[in-house]
């Protein structure tokens, strides 16, 4: 049994492309996630999503937001309804401490489950994980309540610019917790540095960005860490290179194509899965 990487884009990174006049129709965009090597889409659930990532054979990973208990039955109803299982899930604001989201956590997990629905909490600016601190008392107290691992959708560039890492000590900052990681099955590959969230990945020559190279250890890093409890299970890992456009707030306008940027980031990823693969996988 070997673990099996699925790629999934985000239509986030397609939002207003190529123009917000000329914009793309879910039709193809969903074509060109396709047509790119990509295995799924990620994005919130509609009947128009579903039908057509389901006549090309695409995964559908949810997403879902909310800080409402209430609003999580009709939130999860809708993603599967509309063919997702994993769930990734951006919880409550910044302003919400543990106890409060703790208790957001327990019956998000469990009415989800109740659905056949794995929800995992992204690390995320603006929701109760925004920091290391908030996002690792939330897993704490989860595990201590529950005794299990808390589902985490991880997003390290957030903790990377809270932080004002550089790359000689993203390992030694960001994968403190191997078993939280090793727990997931979501992540996002938004290359980062310690001050910029999203940075480019190619240059005007179609060659990496020296601050891209400065960030593929840590992937390589982040994907060993996984493989070393997962190597030899049929466990699926789904990793989103997670570009945003300029509208979005995370691009600068200076930076390349955020399409054309994450299909290379895509072939990058699957570069370092080959490689470390080869060793034992």
């Amino acid at each position: 049994m070997k673990p099996i990487l699925r790629h999934i884009a985000n239509l986030w990174t397609l939002m207003h492309y190529p123009s917000r006049e000329n914009e793309w129709s879910l039709d193809e965009k969903l074509q060109a996630i396709k047509e790119a090597g990509f295995d799924g889409v990620c994005w919130a659930p509609s009947p128009e999503l579903y039908e057509a990532a389901t006549r090309r054979g695409l995964i559908f990973v949810g997403g879902m937001a909310s800080d409402q208990a209430s609003a999580f039955p009709g939130l999860l109803q809708d993603l599967k309804q509309y063919g997702a299982t994993h769930v990734n899930v951006q919880l409550a604001g910044d302003h919400v401490l543990t106890a409060e989201a703790l208790q957001l956590t327990l019956t998000l997990m469990e009415e989800g489950h109740c659905l056949g629905l794995l929800p995992a909490i992204e690390s995320h600016r603006g929701t109760c994980t925004e920091t290391p601190e908030k996002t690792y008392a939330l897993a704490n107290a989860y595990q201590q309540t529950t005794g299990q691992l808390l589902p985490i959708s991880w997003d390290f560039s957030h903790f990377a610019v809270v932080k004002h890492l550089v790359p000689d000590n993203f390992v030694k900052r960001l994968l403190v917790r191997p078993d939280l990681i090793q727990n997931a099955q979501q992540f996002h590959f938004r290359p980062f540095n310690g001050h910029h969230v999203q940075i480019p990945i190619t240059n005007r020559d179609g060659g990496l960005t020296k601050e891209v190279l400065d960030w593929l250890p840590f992937a390589s890093a982040l994907l060993e860490c996984w493989l070393a409890d997962n190597r030899n299970h049929e466990r699926e890992i789904f990793i989103c290179p997670e570009l945003g456009p300029v509208e979005g707030g995370y691009a600068l306008s200076t930076f390349p194509d955020s399409w054309e940027d994450a299909k290379r980031l895509r072939l990058e990823i699957q570069k370092l899965w080959n490689r470390l693969c080869s060793m034992d996988c």
